[in-house]
Protein backbone atom coordinates (compact mmCIF):
# COMPACT_ATOMS: atom_id res chain seq x y z
CA UNK A 1 0.00 0.00 0.00
CA UNK A 2 1.42 3.47 -0.77
CA UNK A 3 2.04 5.79 2.34
CA UNK A 4 2.30 8.76 0.01
CA UNK A 5 4.66 10.22 -2.58
CA UNK A 6 7.64 12.04 -1.94
CA UNK A 7 10.02 14.60 -3.57
CA UNK A 8 13.50 14.15 -2.47
CA UNK A 9 15.80 17.11 -3.64
CA UNK A 10 19.49 17.03 -2.82
CA UNK A 11 22.66 17.04 -5.01
CA UNK A 12 24.14 14.41 -3.11
CA UNK A 13 23.40 10.80 -5.09
CA UNK A 14 24.70 8.94 -1.82
CA UNK A 15 21.51 10.51 -0.03
CA UNK A 16 19.23 10.59 -2.68
CA UNK A 17 19.65 6.49 -2.93
CA UNK A 18 20.06 6.24 0.88
CA UNK A 19 16.69 8.06 1.29
CA UNK A 20 14.89 6.61 -1.31
CA UNK A 21 16.17 2.69 0.10
CA UNK A 22 14.62 4.02 3.64
CA UNK A 23 11.35 5.56 2.12
CA UNK A 24 10.38 2.94 -0.08
CA UNK A 25 10.87 0.14 2.11
CA UNK A 26 8.10 2.16 4.44
CA UNK A 27 6.22 2.13 1.41
CA UNK A 28 6.49 5.37 0.02
CA UNK A 29 6.71 6.12 -3.61
CA UNK A 30 10.08 8.37 -3.99
CA UNK A 31 11.03 11.10 -7.06
CA UNK A 32 14.55 12.35 -7.12
CA UNK A 33 15.87 15.48 -8.17
CA UNK A 34 19.36 16.75 -7.40
CA UNK A 35 18.60 20.54 -8.06
CA UNK A 36 15.80 23.13 -7.71
CA UNK A 37 15.09 22.77 -11.94
CA UNK A 38 14.95 19.10 -11.87
CA UNK A 39 12.57 19.72 -8.38
CA UNK A 40 10.44 22.27 -10.22
CA UNK A 41 10.03 19.51 -13.06
CA UNK A 42 9.26 16.99 -10.51
CA UNK A 43 7.02 19.07 -8.75
CA UNK A 44 5.01 19.42 -11.78
CA UNK A 45 5.14 15.71 -13.08
CA UNK A 46 3.37 14.26 -9.96
CA UNK A 47 2.51 16.57 -7.03
CA UNK A 48 4.43 15.33 -4.17
CA UNK A 49 2.96 14.49 -0.39
CA UNK A 50 6.00 16.09 1.23
CA UNK A 51 9.40 17.45 -0.12
CA UNK A 52 12.57 16.80 1.25
CA UNK A 53 14.85 19.36 0.77
CA UNK A 54 18.72 20.33 0.95
CA UNK A 55 19.78 23.62 1.80
CA UNK A 56 23.05 24.19 -0.20
CA UNK A 57 23.19 22.52 -3.30
CA UNK A 58 24.83 24.59 -6.53
CA UNK A 59 24.67 27.75 -4.23
CA UNK A 60 24.82 27.94 -0.51
CA UNK A 61 21.03 29.32 -0.84
CA UNK A 62 19.31 27.02 -3.41
CA UNK A 63 16.98 25.34 -0.45
CA UNK A 64 15.68 28.52 0.94
CA UNK A 65 15.09 29.68 -2.88
CA UNK A 66 13.26 27.13 -3.83
CA UNK A 67 11.17 26.56 -0.94
CA UNK A 68 9.89 30.46 -0.74
CA UNK A 69 9.15 29.50 -4.33
CA UNK A 70 6.52 26.57 -3.61
CA UNK A 71 5.05 28.11 -0.51
CA UNK A 72 4.03 31.11 -2.84
CA UNK A 73 2.42 28.70 -5.76
CA UNK A 74 -1.32 28.66 -4.90
CA UNK A 75 -0.51 24.82 -6.48
CA UNK A 76 1.65 23.31 -3.80
CA UNK A 77 2.19 26.23 -1.08
CA UNK A 78 0.30 23.57 1.55
CA UNK A 79 3.22 20.46 0.32
CA UNK A 80 4.80 20.06 3.49
CA UNK A 81 8.74 20.69 3.55
CA UNK A 82 11.22 18.87 5.53
CA UNK A 83 14.58 20.38 5.22
CA UNK A 84 17.68 18.32 5.57
CA UNK A 85 20.96 20.00 5.98
CA UNK A 86 24.20 19.36 6.81
CA UNK A 87 24.97 23.40 7.23
CA UNK A 88 25.41 23.28 11.05
CA UNK A 89 28.11 20.73 10.73
CA UNK A 90 29.77 22.33 8.02
CA UNK A 91 29.39 26.13 8.77
CA UNK A 92 28.22 26.19 12.31
CA UNK A 93 25.22 27.63 11.21
CA UNK A 94 22.00 26.19 13.34
CA UNK A 95 18.88 26.91 11.00
CA UNK A 96 16.50 25.62 13.36
CA UNK A 97 16.58 28.53 15.58
CA UNK A 98 15.35 30.55 12.46
CA UNK A 99 12.62 28.21 11.42
CA UNK A 100 9.62 29.72 13.20
CA UNK A 101 9.84 32.71 10.93
CA UNK A 102 7.98 31.20 7.82
CA UNK A 103 8.61 33.95 5.81
CA UNK A 104 12.19 34.05 6.04
CA UNK A 105 12.29 30.35 6.31
CA UNK A 106 9.00 28.54 4.46
CA UNK A 107 9.75 25.12 5.74
CA UNK A 108 7.89 22.52 8.00
CA UNK A 109 10.54 20.91 9.69
CA UNK A 110 14.40 20.12 9.90
CA UNK A 111 16.66 17.67 10.08
CA UNK A 112 19.88 17.54 10.51
CA UNK A 113 22.59 15.40 8.27
CA UNK A 114 23.46 12.46 8.94
CA UNK A 115 20.01 11.60 9.99
CA UNK A 116 18.78 8.40 11.42
CA UNK A 117 16.42 6.50 9.08
CA UNK A 118 14.00 5.78 12.39
CA UNK A 119 14.55 10.11 12.85
CA UNK A 120 13.43 10.33 9.42
CA UNK A 121 10.90 7.95 9.10
CA UNK A 122 9.37 9.73 12.55
CA UNK A 123 9.54 12.94 10.96
CA UNK A 124 8.00 12.54 7.47
CA UNK A 125 5.38 10.29 9.35
CA UNK A 126 4.78 13.10 11.83
CA UNK A 127 4.47 15.87 8.54
CA UNK A 128 2.33 13.75 6.39
CA UNK A 129 -0.40 13.09 9.42
CA UNK A 130 -0.55 16.75 10.78
CA UNK A 131 -3.67 19.03 9.07
CA UNK A 132 -2.41 21.15 6.33
CA UNK A 133 -2.59 24.68 6.69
Amino acid sequence: MRQGRILVIDDDPDITDAMSVILENKGYEVRIAHDSDQGRERLKEAKPDLIILDVMMRTSQEGFEFSREVKQDEQFKDIPILMLTGVKEKKGIDFKSAAGDKSWLPVDGFLDKPVKPNVLIEKVQDLLSSPKA
